[in-house]
Parts: C-alpha cells; structure tokens; sequence
C-alpha cells in the first residue's frame, strides 16, 4: 500500500513532534479556521494523535465579521469531524472595535474563546497552524515597526499551552497536503484584502523573493529563531537585573540635579533609582524599562516610548513627564524614576 504524499508526510511528521511526548489520552485542541493550513494540520493531528494514543479535537472560532462566516465555520467543523477529531467546538466570539484595528481586536477575541475552550475541555495544548510563511510575514511586519530583537524573533514554536508545529512547513506544502488527502480549504478574502498589515506584508515577501531569489521566506523564518535564543537570553538577564535594581535610591548629594520633586509615594507606584538605571547595558536597559511600565499597568509599550523612558537617565534636561499607555506615567524625581498613575 503507497503511503502518503510528499506533503501530508511532511505535515505529519512536523505534529508528530508536537503531541509525541504528551500523556497518553492528553486531549489536544486544533484551532481550525477551515483554511489550508489549519486544515492540514487538523488531519495530520488526527492522524499522529491515534498513533501517540492522545485524543485530538478542534475548535473554530466564527469572529462574524464576514457575510457567510456562520457557514464557513459549520463546513470546517463538517471536515474536522470527518476527519474523526472530538469534540469540535464552534463558537461565535464578538469582536468590538479598538483603538489597534480590527486584526488585534479579533486576534485578542479569538485567543481568549481559544483559552476558554482549553479549559473547558482540560486540554493540554492548544496546535496552531501558522507556518513558516507567516513566519516570515511577522518578521518583516517587526522590522517596519523597528521595535528590536524581540519583534524580529518572530512567533516561538511554544508559549503556555500553545504549540505551532508547521513554522519549518511552508504555505505550498500545507495547501499540497490538502489536496492529496481530498480536503476542501476555505480560501479566506480577507487574505486578498490590502487593507490588512499581514496580507500587504504578504505580497512584499513574495515580491522580495521574486526580486532576491528564492529562499528568502526560509532565512527570514530561520533569522527568528536565532534572534529569538538571543532575545529570550537577554529578557531572562534582563529580568535579573530588574530584580537587582534599588528601590528610588538617592543620588549622591554632590551630583544632584535641579529635578522637581512632588514628595510622597502613590499606592501602586513603582520606583527605582535613576542611577542604578543609567549603569545598566543599552540592552538591558531597554528591557528593563518595559518591565517597570508593565508593573506600573501598561504592557502597549513602543519603541518610541522606550527612547523617551530612556532620556529621562541619559538624555536629561529637565524634561517633564512621559505619558505611556493606560493612563500611566512616568517622570524622574530627585534622583528616582516613578511610574505610576498621573497624580
């Protein structure tokens, strides 16, 4: 008996890794949007998951926000189930408008329906069919927003209870292993739709593959995964040195500055010294200052942000306060930096 083709031996073998260390009967969740890539790796789950002797279901996720989706969703369920994956979930999340447009809206409502079915099915991991094309299209978007090492890292193969087994599968071998195993994808509009970061970052890698040569996809996917062992290396020193920083020490008395000082300390406010900051590495330095903002209540922090925060120690000309996300500031005081809530 023939095996399987090039393609679906590839998808297989790249899930095998991915469930062939969980517990027997570990359930296993595929996000499935009835596309290519979900769908093959829908079926290779299925298959690898039999041999693992782990059960393997799907969710589906209808974000309403194109005429038709309710069926789109149904016809995916319709071929996870013929594919002999359970239960499969379809749920129908609302996706509100926000200030960071209508993909992060729907991205943050479809990972938390995601979480919401991973609990209520005691899942082990959720598979995720990103594959080494959108990879690439992640990179390139990280170096149009020049947010540093760790928007270049691109997407990691693992996360809490996330794994992307098809990041070294490309978008031609998932739309092949649809095709040998008789499977029907949805091919999404929105994928054609220039309105959308990812799709016009889409047509500029294909265009710098025509234009370089082929193979550009593989080094841009491959370039994240050495920036991502860099980028983790210096969040972990990073986060060691925020731990060794003093808490709003003064400076020496004979090199104090004219800096305002408004006294007191708000509950919930953070606090380190200016010079304990000034001493880091420009490396560390730039991380450790997104760990006091997200201590302070902000996470949306930009590069921009960043470099503000950083003249406050380097740069400073007695400059006022910076205004960060979330109703959150940050200002240098007699020889302290505080971030907190604007007084």
């Amino acid at each position: 008996m023939p095996g399987p083709g090039p393609a679906v031996a590839a998808v297989r073998l790249a899930v095998r890794a991915a469930v062939a260390d969980l517990p027997p009967w570990s359930q296993v969740l595929v996000a499935c949007s009835g596309g290519a890539d979900s769908l093959a790796l829908a079926a290779a789950a299925a298959f690898e998951g039999s041999r693992a002797g782990v059960r393997v279901g799907a969710v589906i996720v209808d974000h309403g926000l194109q005429v038709g989706s309710a069926q789109v969703a149904a016809r995916a369920a319709e071929q996870c189930r013929a594919l002999g994956l359970d239960p499969v979930d379809v749920v129908r999340v609302d996706v509100p408008a926000s200030p960071a447009g209508p993909e992060e809206a729907a991205r943050t409502a479809r990972y938390a329906a995601l979480a919401d079915a991973a609990t209520r099915h005691t899942a082990a991991v959720i598979l995720l069919g990103h594959t080494r094309d959108d990879q690439a299209e992640q990179v390139l978007l990280g170096l149009a927003r020049g947010s540093g090492a760790r928007s270049l890292s691109g997407m990691p193969p693992t996360r809490g209870g996330y794994v992307r087994p098809l990041l070294g599968v490309s978008r031609t071998q998932t739309q092949a292993a649809c095709a040998e195993a008789g499977l029907e994808p949805w091919l999404d509009p929105h994928n054609d739709d220039s309105r959308f970061a990812r799709v016009r970052a889409r047509r500029a890698v294909a265009d710098l593959e025509r234009d370089l040569g082929p193979g550009l996809t593989a080094a841009l996917a491959r370039s994240a995964d050495l920036l991502r062992d860099d980028a983790d290396l210096l969040d972990e020193l990073a986060g060691q040195a925020r731990a060794g920083l003093a808490a709003g020490e003064e400076p020496p008395a004979s090199s104090s500055s004219a800096e305002p000082s408004t006294g007191g300390r708000a509950q919930g406010d953070v606090r380190v010294s200016v010079h304990a900051v000034a001493a880091l590495p420009a490396a560390l330095r730039r991380r450790v200052w997104r760990i006091l903002a997200a201590e302070a209540g902000t996470r949306s922090v930009s590069a921009v942000h960043v470099e503000s925060l950083d003249a406050l120690v380097m740069a400073w000309r007695g400059q006022g306060t910076v205004d960060l996300p979330g109703g959150v500031v940050c200002e240098r005081v007699a020889g302290s930096i505080r971030l907190g809530r604007r007084r």
